[in-house]
């Protein structure tokens, strides 16, 4: 028997939504997995540019060292770059921090952000 399996994007949730559960998983790891797919929904489906940078940077500047949401914030800003053709220079910033911490040590920032870094140079010709 053969099994095939697919992968679809999660969707953008609506905002009150992502709020609450990225949030929730700020401030508890358990919550994590869930959070993952909302960042990952609304970076490539969500349509208000500024409320889904604000979000990858807020998940890139506070979730904890090791935790998997600092390479997907920085993957998703890379996302976000492609969509848009726009980041704030603080986003810009963050890419390139969460690339250079996951090149130090991918226990830290895992090599998610090193795959957003590069969108984002290709996006914004940098």
């Amino acid at each position: 028997m053969q099994v095939h399996l697919s992968f679809q994007n999660p969707p953008a949730l609506p905002h009150e939504l992502v709020v609450e559960v990225l949030e929730r998983a700020l401030g508890d790891r358990a919550h994590e997995p869930d959070a993952a797919d909302v960042l990952v929904g609304i970076a490539l489906n969500d349509d208000d540019r500024t409320f889904v940078e604000y979000w990858c940077v807020q998940v890139g500047t506070r979730a904890v060292s090791g935790s998997p949401l600092l390479g997907l914030a920085g993957l998703c800003l890379g996302h976000t770059t492609r969509r848009f053709g726009h980041l704030s220079d603080e986003a810009v910033a963050l890419a390139h921090s969460l690339a250079g911490r996951a090149e130090v040590d991918t226990s830290d920032v895992d090599g998610r952000a090193l795959d957003g870094l590069d969108d984002v140079r290709s996006f914004l010709h940098l």
